[in-house]
């Protein structure tokens, strides 16, 4: 698990930044719906962001980063996970995912990124040029490996995203596909986490490197799983640090695009 449920992403918001946000049900090409949350910047660069959580799914960190990123000038949307399973309707605080998430298929939450990416290519999502993904643990995995999908994506972000073995689902391990990867990718990791050793983040560069993928890898000292929150008061440097190292890619590669 990554965040508590009354975890806020470690970025000062822009007053006016955002012009609209609210949440919307995607339809994805299976004709499975899922809930989402968009944030339409008020100044946009073309950039478009979508944010794939952890494995509890969509919740207010997730809704409050897609903010931040509009107030940046990249259009947003937040996908949740279990839509197939566990409906549409309004979720309490204690819901049960875990049962859900080992009900998710590779194939079906390809299927829920490749809605995202619609709408933010639309005019109603903000007709974004240049196409990215986050992920966070479980969605930094799963956002390794949008790379792989076709998309024509600008590039791809994971925090603390699983890189080698297996997954809850029969998502593949992000150093097995490497050389599948359509786009740039960022990785960012806490030092200090026990689940992604140094010899698991080494064997992603060197897959990435040997496809010829542009890459950048970044490991933060003594920074636990999940360091990317406000309430980690102790890791305020590396959040900071990785925020700004998730600016300056999608400036790199929206101007590229």
């Amino acid at each position: 698990m990554c965040f508590d449920l009354d975890s806020q992403p470690p970025i000062p918001p822009i007053a006016g930044g955002s012009l609209d946000s609210g949440g919307v049900v995607l339809t994805a090409d299976d004709g499975s719906r899922l809930n989402a949350f968009r944030a339409r910047a008020a100044q946009p660069t073309g950039a478009g962001m979508i944010v794939l959580p952890d494995v509890r799914g969509l919740f207010a960190f997730y809704e409050d980063l897609a903010l931040r990123f509009a107030e940046h000038g990249v259009d947003a949307v937040a996908i949740d996970y279990f839509a197939r399973t566990a409906g549409t309707a309004p979720r309490p605080p204690d819901f049960e995912f875990m049962p859900h998430v080992n009900q998710t298929t590779f194939a079906g939450l390809s299927a829920d990124i490749r809605a995202a990416a619609a709408y933010l290519r639309s005019p109603e999502g903000g007709a974004a040029r240049n196409l990215f993904t986050v992920g966070f643990c479980f969605g930094g995995r799963l956002s390794f490996l949008a790379a792989t999908l076709g998309l024509d994506l600008a590039g791809v972000i994971g925090f603390y995203g699983p890189t080698v073995g297996p997954a809850r689902n029969d998502m593949p391990a992000p150093v097995d596909v490497a050389a599948q990867c359509g786009c740039p990718v960022l990785g960012l990791f806490g030092g200090a986490d026990p689940g992604i050793t140094p010899d698991a983040i080494e064997a992603f560069d060197s897959a990435l490197g040997r496809a010829g993928i542009d890459h950048r890898l970044v490991t933060y000292d003594g920074a636990p799983h999940s360091f990317f929150d406000r309430k980690a008061e102790d890791y305020a440097e590396a959040s900071a640090a990785a925020w700004g190292e998730v600016l300056a890619f999608v400036r790199r590669f929206t101007a590229a695009g």
